[in-house]
């Protein structure tokens, strides 16, 4: 029976990955099993003795570690539970991190020694680390971006703000106002109202956008904010409370109010704001257009598929006339919270230069200057890659430029091909350089039939050999679609890269716009 309680012990250790120590203080020997040596990535006996070497542990992790040994051997912990990094020359990566547990062995209530197990993290420890900093990120973009951000529970329970909306109600810090209530700052008049709004939102769930507030202070004189306040749901779709964004424009309801002459003023003024506000709204939902132009008896169309719940992936459809239309697609570098809060911004700075849609060469320029301007403030290096096509039906022509992003294809009855780049190519990606210049190329608009856009998710794709389906397969895909109705097009193509992973599936996040003339 004990022979079998000891491969059962075997069995269990061999299936739960650990490895095991015993470190005897009597003899000076410590011994580790084989598994030991797979996670140093050579035989065990020539695992080094971490244990009493510092010079084996990093130095971020030596003070826990061997202070954790220590209190165990001086009788003041019942166990050793330390997680350091150790240095293991016989694998690629040098540094690991290993959990490590241990218990005294004690022999006529003498302590002789300690044995324990041990288990490679390190893949958990570097996916904590990657998290940690893209919370950082995160916070650096709420934090400066100027405005007032707050969410709240469902009994109108202050639960996150940021520094400007914690200095805007008189605190020091965003802690001092977790937990409290606007009944906490502001006189009834303004609480009362403020409530009776976020139970509205949560109970019809429809926004509040875009409304000023009087706000009513006591000992302080009346302000007004430009709010928008939303339902907030967490990542499962549950209702957790209300979030709103806010921008003081006291003065401008002051001046309003005030002098009349200057109203032309304070109109500008409250429409920077407003642009301040669709920004932010941005940042917080990116959501996609659901509304085409009207252009004629062309027809347009899209497919976006996030690999998660955010993404930096996104299109738009420029309405710049009766006679002319603007195609943007747009990636931002990686995915997740921090491309996707790029995108939003991205999409606010596209509302913003959209007069100057007509032309791709100073489109691109305008959306550059703004992207570098906020993330050279923010401190926060990220880039996105853009083409945009301007389609000119009165001058029968087809204008269009990149910013570091592939070109489209354009099909007509003889077949698909790849938007032509020549002079400066593709160009650089937006947000990198504040001094990049963006061209544009011009073909003729006669004989096309179908422009479609995509971001590099859809050509990326494996299958199961390590083949990527690539832009070429991608125009030959097009080609054969191109005199199905626009919507079949779309799926078609999808269906025919989904085909190429086996099941495989998309790696990135993919979006296509397509546009049939």
């Amino acid at each position: 029976m004990a022979a079998n309680a000891m491969e059962r012990l075997d069995l269990a250790l061999e299936a739960s990955n650990e490895g095991i120590w015993d470190w005897d203080f009597e003899s000076g020997t410590l011994d580790f099993t084989e598994r030991v040596g797979e996670f140093f990535g050579c035989a065990k006996e020539d695992v080094p003795n971490f244990f009493e070497d510092e010079s084996f542990v990093h130095e971020e992790d030596r003070a826990h570690f061997f202070n954790a040994i220590a209190a165990v051997r001086a009788g003041k912990s019942e166990i050793l539970a330390s997680e350091p990094r150790v240095l293991c020359r016989g694998v690629e990566d040098n540094w690991k991190w290993f959990r490590v547990r241990g218990v005294p062995v004690m022999y006529e209530g003498k302590l002789t020694g300690l044995a324990g197990s041990l288990i490679d993290i390190s893949l958990r420890k570097r996916a904590e680390q990657a998290l940690l900093e893209e919370q950082h990120l995160t916070q650096t973009l709420v934090e400066n971006v100027p405005l007032q951000i707050y969410f709240k529970d469902k009994k109108s329970r202050f639960t996150m703000v940021n520094t400007p909306m914690a200095r805007w109600i008189g605190c020091e810090s965003p802690r001092d106002v977790v937990g409290k209530s606007d009944a906490d700052f502001f006189d009834e008049e303004h609480w009362q109202q403020a409530l009776a709004d976020e139970q509205r939102i949560l109970e019809t769930g429809e926004a509040l956008e875009s409304v000023i507030e009087k706000e009513t202070w006591s000992g302080r004189g009346d302000t007004w904010v430009l709010t928008t306040k939303m339902p907030y749901r967490n990542r499962r779709g549950q209702l957790k409370g209300t979030f709103g964004v806010s921008s003081d424009v006291t003065e401008l309801v002051r001046t309003q109010r005030s002098l009349a002459e200057m109203a032309a003023e304070l109109k500008a003024r409250n429409e920077a704001y407003e642009e301040e506000m669709a920004l932010a709204r941005e940042i917080q939902q990116g959501l996609l257009p659901t509304d085409y132009p009207s252009f004629g008896s062309a027809k347009f169309g899209h497919r976006y598929l996030p690999i998660s719940g955010l993404a930096g992936d996104f299109f738009e459809v420029l309405d710049l006339g009766e006679d002319t239309v603007g195609l943007l697609i747009c990636d931002v570098m990686g995915h997740g919270v921090r491309s996707a809060l790029v995108a939003s911004l991205l999409r606010g700075l596209v509302s913003q230069v959209k007069g100057l849609g007509s032309s791709p060469g100073a489109f691109l320029n305008a959306l550059n200057g703004g992207l570098v301007g906020f993330l050279q403030k923010a401190g926060v290096t990220m880039f996105a890659t853009a083409f945009y096509v301007v389609i000119d039906r009165e001058k029968g022509k087809i204008r269009y430029g990149s910013a570091g992003h592939p070109a489209g294809i354009m099909s007509n009855e003889d077949g698909a091909s790849l938007m032509p780049l020549g002079g400066r190519g593709k160009g650089a990606g937006l947000g990198l350089l504040p001094d990049a210049e963006y061209g544009e190329e011009s073909i003729p608009l006669e004989g096309v039939k179908n422009i479609l856009l995509f971001t590099d998710g859809i050509y990326e794709v494996e299958n199961s050999d390590g083949e990527a389906f690539l832009q070429n397969r991608l125009v030959q895909t097009v080609k054969r679609a191109r005199r199905m109705p626009l919507e079949e097009q779309l799926d078609t193509i999808l269906a025919e890269v989904k085909s190429f992973t086996e099941g495989g599936g998309f790696d990135d996040d993919v979006c296509l716009l397509g546009m049939s003339l």
